[in-house]
């Protein structure tokens, strides 16, 4: 998830309780909701690709949250001690408090990047393997909404504080808005409405002092909000799984492939539309599900395995690191050439279809390489 949404997910959490266990506990629990992230330090020493390499990687893991979980108090009391022994106090921090905040945020870290078809590494550094919960977008603004709103309700006492909520809200809906006519959402007007009636309600909510009203069980409803929303998503996603798999077995019932893998993926601020890509034994395919026109199916997109011809020109690239980070990090990685009569040169696309498709540029998601013709007819590949 984005870090604003782990942010608001550490400050509702505090103000739902945590930041009773120790002064200095709501800055640890924003603090530890996002610590996790700190990989992207990687682009400091190196390029893109070791940051494809290496997000969500052992900061990710159980491992790793487990360790940062223990750092981050520690390091906190460390802090606090150090402070008061220079201002002549009594250390004000409490290492106990502070543990199990920091291990109860800390866990929402990766549980919330699973969420999406990003993808989290657990089992690092023992097993590479990615494990994806296919549910929420990587951003997601029905989760702003509920968390923000709350987080602005408990949190906005002085001046300061409802101006900074005041530029973060104006902000937020400037993305919405711009998203919806750029055509970034495909449910533009309603998704505007909403969004305008939530705003409105905690607009009135804070004028009615909801927020010193209801305290802590104004952030736990949030937090229970979110619960219930991925509930309904989970239902969503498996209902889209099913008519994916029925779309899948009717489009390779013909040719006679075999399914080996398949999954629905959440698109931006539409529970009831799903990218779905499934892989055969002979190609991988890709179609969007619409649940609220029962099951529809958009256009089939189709790309062949690598045939002789193709192979060959992959062969000439397989041992160059791009490819080979590309390669760890694709789910449903796909390859054509730019062009297939090619007589000196030509370009070797890959792509995760996940994101994009071959030749259409994505930044990590996709990668060209130039490879010499191979010596050999060509065929179709897509």
């Amino acid at each position: 998830m984005d870090n604003l949404t782990h942010s608001l997910v550490g400050l509702v959490a505090a103000k739902a309780g945590l930041e009773r266990l120790s002064p200095s506990a709501t800055s640890l629990c924003v603090l530890a909701a996002n610590v996790p992230d700190a990989d992207i330090v990687v682009l400091l020493f190196g390029d893109r690709w070791d940051f494809l390499q290496q997000h969500r990687g052992i900061t990710h893991s159980l491992l790793g949250t487990v360790c940062l979980a223990l750092l981050i108090p520690l390091a906190f009391y460390a802090g606090d001690s150090i402070l008061a022994r220079v201002k002549r106090r009594a250390p004000g921090v409490s290492l106990k408090g502070m543990l199990i905040a920091s291990a109860v945020v800390s866990a929402t870290h990766p549980l919330m990047d699973w969420t999406n078809n990003y993808g989290v590494r657990l089992l690092l550094p023992w097993n590479p393997k990615w494990f994806y919960g296919d549910l929420v977008f990587i951003v997601d603004p029905f989760m702003w909404l509920v968390l923000g709103g709350a987080a602005f309700l408990l949190t906005s006492r002085t001046k300061r504080q409802k101006l900074g909520w005041l530029a973060l809200g104006s902000v937020l809906t400037l993305l919405v808005v711009a998203g919806s006519r750029s055509g970034g959402l495909s449910n533009p007007n309603l998704i505007r409405t909403i969004w305008a009636l939530v705003i409105l309600l905690w607009i009135i909510l804070f004028a009615l002092n909801a927020g010193e009203r209801l305290g802590v069980n104004l952030a736990r409803v949030s937090l229970l909000l979110v619960v219930l929303y991925w509930s309904g998503l989970a239902y969503a996603h498996r209902s889209a799984l099913n008519t994916a798999n029925s779309e899948a077995l009717s489009l390779v019932r013909p040719s006679g492939e075999t399914i080996l893998k398949l999954a629905a993926m959440p698109t931006l601020a539409n529970p009831l539309r799903w990218d779905c890509i499934f892989e055969t034994n002979r190609a991988t395919y890709r179609f969007q599900v619409s649940l609220a026109n029962f099951g529809q199916i958009g256009r089939v997109v189709r790309y062949e395995k690598p045939n002789p011809f193709l192979s060959a020109a992959v062969n000439q690239v397989v041992e160059d690191r791009r490819v080979k980070v590309f390669l760890g990090f694709a789910r449903f990685p796909v390859a054509t050439l730019e062009d297939l009569n090619c007589t000196t040169r030509t370009l070797v696309q890959f792509a995760d279809l996940r994101y994009t498709e071959p030749g259409r540029s994505r930044g990590t998601f996709s990668l060209e390489l130039p490879v010499d013709c191979p010596n050999a007819v060509p065929l179709t590949t897509k």
